[in-house]
């Protein structure tokens, strides 16, 4: 099943408040959440690296949210 934007956006406020050093982080992050397991949320997180490592190569497209605001055409995540 898919994740929502509300299951995105716990996930990564825990990523941002459990760090990598935390050696309980996978298990917290998927608490945090809610309905996914450790081996979701670290598959969720592998997913999210490759997408950020093809951003930065030009890869794909940032993308488009709407109502937010922009620079040169690209908008930003988060406004």
């Amino acid at each position: 099943m898919g994740w929502t934007r509300e299951e995105n956006r716990r996930f990564e406020d825990a990523l941002a408040v459990h760090g990598p050093e935390d050696p309980n982080r996978w298990q917290k992050v998927a608490n945090a959440v809610g309905g996914k397991s450790v081996e979701e949320v670290k598959r969720h997180y592998e997913v999210l690296k490759e997408d950020v490592i093809r951003i930065e190569r030009d890869q794909i497209p940032l993308p488009r949210y709407r109502g937010s605001g922009g620079i040169n055409g690209r908008h930003i995540y988060g406004q």
